[in-house]
């Protein structure tokens, strides 16, 4: 403890030390809670950027703080954006480790980009739902549905911090591990997240979003 104190002091940051590496078709690393979707957003800006689909509309990508405290950076970003569609981007728990039930697993390593219905912090527009779910079907890309019993995510500031409300729903990265040193995402994925929310991004004014 003495040797600690030397070097930390009460409210210094500190983190811990786990490297990146790979296992067969996954990644493993501390933090990818939220690094996951860092990674996601910056692949898919950079697909925009190639494709020759661009968004119709006034697009804004906000890397966020402080999710974990009170979706604080969501927040602050929502008020002074005032979206009026909104996504949100965040890792989700795949418990799919032997011993768990089906209904525990919420979702799978491989199977794909998770679709969010709801956590315990929002529900999503099922407008929005459905746009989502048709559009991963349109473009062959792999998805499963997301039920996160326990937690939030920055979806629901997107969601409620807006004046009326926001149509709002959330690409879910399946992580195994989460708040562990050795977490752990599918490569396909990632490629399956990065593909979904492209697409989602530049064919969101193509779909009727009448009641």
């Amino acid at each position: 403890m003495k040797e600690v104190i030397k070097v930390v002091a009460v409210g210094d940051f500190v983190t811990r030390h786990s490297p990146l590496i790979e296992l067969g078709d996954c990644v493993n690393v501390k933090s990818l809670d939220n690094r996951a979707s860092v990674f996601v957003l910056i692949e898919t800006l950079r697909a925009l950027k190639k494709s020759k689909r661009k968004p119709a509309y006034d697009f804004y990508a906000v890397f966020t703080v402080q999710e974990e405290v009170g979706l604080r950076g969501a927040q602050a970003s929502a008020i002074q954006i005032q979206p009026d569609f909104g996504f949100g981007l965040d890792t989700t728990i795949a418990y799919d480790v032997p011993g768990s039930s089906p209904q525990e697993r919420c979702t799978s390593l491989g199977g794909g980009a998770a679709i969010k219905l709801m956590d315990s912090s929002v529900i999503c527009d099922y407008r929005m739902v459905a746009f989502m779910k048709a559009t991963a079907k349109r473009h062959k890309i792999k998805w499963q549905p997301e039920i996160l019993s326990g937690g939030g995510t920055d979806t629901a500031s997107l969601q409620r911090m807006v004046a009326g409300g926001s149509i709002t729903g959330a690409v879910s990265i399946p992580t195994r591990h989460i708040h562990q040193t050795i977490e752990s995402c599918h490569k396909e994925d990632l490629a399956a997240c990065i593909n979904l929310l492209a697409a989602c991004v530049c064919e969101l004014d193509q779909h009727n979003w009448e009641f």
